[in-house]
């Protein structure tokens, strides 16, 4: 079963490039200002420099990368978790995933008009933040009604209940609850429940090719403090650019990226801290029929 992540973040930040440059999916990005586009799930390969070399030393008949299972949504706007936009649809989409990538708005463009007035990246942040807050909230509102509606509480009960409790304290100080240290009883009275601040979560800063260059934008002293505070991994690509350049030759890219101030592309970049933020570890066989991550 292939890990799975999901992209979420306002809408018109780049969410669909960076999914359409990670599955290749060549998706219309102007699709999703509107509130009529469906959600979107497909495989991404995962490029690995270690498994082109194996494939090189071995020669196998088959080079098999990982994959990562990659759900685009609908952007977010102020009251999704209550319903707004297509709120209950991105609940419903993201709530499986093992992962979520947050993507977050830096680059200049006419063309592509925020959201809001200005852009504000920690306002913008806090905005997606609060509302898988909101939902995390509400789920439990909800199984809380419904456990105390019984009338006599299981004993089985009894301790989702009081753990229900404990995580409702914790995101009414407006936390995630993947700050929230449970007991493994605990664990387990929630295990059939998905939250969505429960799970690890990247942060990709979607810059333009200037900002790349000179290494600044509007706001980055701000969400650098802001991901050290959270705890949180943060990424700045370029999708644009990342996206144009994965139609050259493996040549003519290495050539591209020796001219800018990265030296792996923006997909193999994202993968290594996706891995990494769910303690994984990628292995590797290799034979004559195959070489395989």
């Amino acid at each position: 079963m292939a890990l799975s992540c999901g992209i979420i973040g306002l809408p018109l930040v780049g969410k669909t490039t960076l999914f359409n440059l990670l599955t290749r999916a060549g998706l219309e990005t102007s699709g999703f200002m509107t509130g009529k586009t469906s959600t979107h799930t497909q495989l991404a390969i995962i490029p690995d420099e270690r498994i082109d070399f194996l494939a090189e030393v071995f020669q196998p008949k088959k080079k098999i990368y990982a994959n990562l299972e990659v759900t685009d949504v609908p952007g977010l706007v102020q009251g999704s978790s209550q319903g707004k936009g297509l709120g209950n649809e991105f609940l419903t989409a993201v709530q499986e995933c093992d992962a979520l990538i947050h993507v977050v708005r830096a680059f200049e463009n006419d063309d592509v008009p925020h959201v809001e007035a200005y852009s504000d990246i920690i306002r913008d942040l806090e905005t997606v933040n609060l509302e898988l807050l909101f939902a995390d909230l509400q789920l439990i509102e909800k199984r809380l009604n419904r456990i105390k509606s019984g009338k006599k509480i299981k004993l089985e009960q009894q301790e989702e209940l009081r753990a229900l409790e404990k995580c409702q304290r914790v995101l009414e100080e407006e936390k995630p609850l993947e700050q929230i240290e449970l007991t493994e009883a605990e664990k387990q009275a929630l295990k059939h429940i998905q939250f969505l601040t429960e799970k690890p979560m990247i942060l990709v800063v979607n810059v333009d090719e200037k900002q790349l260059v000179e290494g600044d934008y509007p706001g980055k002293a701000q969400v650098w403090e802001y991901a050290r505070e959270k705890g949180l991994p943060l990424l700045e690509i370029c999708l644009q650019m990342e996206l144009e350049i994965q139609e050259l030759s493996s040549e003519d890219q290495a050539l591209f990226l020796a001219d800018l101030p990265i030296k792996e592309s923006g997909v193999a970049r994202l993968a290594q801290v996706v891995y990494q933020r769910l303690g994984l570890i990628s292995f590797m066989t290799v034979g004559e029929d195959e070489v395989r991550a």
